[in-house]
């Protein structure tokens, strides 16, 4: 059986067929989860689940963006929040990437580095590279 983490369940298109929606669950919370329809046989879908990241994961890049941006200890950094909104530049964000790459010892190429926007992103993206390292 597995595991699901976060806030919210999510479902996402890239065709007009189904509207992007956030359904809150209580105690089970995924991501997103997306419907797909590239050129498939009609009726066929494809189902896709991401887990969102460890919630310590999130608190720590909380921590590091609230010290690399020199925010008060008492101001609100979620999961949702993004680092233009905190004040963050393009260099800002560099220096977060680099902050992160030391505390958990991972290496973000620079294409991953620039799809990052939110807390929430940047600790997916340390889950997955951290899980690649240890396979």
């Amino acid at each position: 059986m597995a595991s699901i983490t976060g806030a919210s369940l999510k479902f996402t298109s890239l065709s007009n067929s189904f509207k992007q929606t956030q359904v809150p669950l209580r105690g089970i919370s995924v991501n997103y989860v997306s419907f797909q329809s590239h050129r498939m046989q009609p009726g066929s879908l494809r189902f896709r689940v991401s887990c969102a990241a460890k919630p310590e994961t999130v608190d720590k890049v909380c921590e590091i963006v609230r010290k690399q941006l020199a925010l008060p200890n008492d101001s609100s950094i979620t999961g949702e929040s993004k680092f233009a909104a905190l004040g963050a530049d393009s260099l800002d964000t560099v220096e977060i990437v680099m902050g992160l790459e030391e505390e958990f010892g991972i290496s973000v190429e620079e294409e991953s580095a620039q799809s990052i926007t939110t807390v929430q992103d940047a600790a997916d993206l340390i889950e997955k590279l951290r899980e690649k390292n240890s396979a």
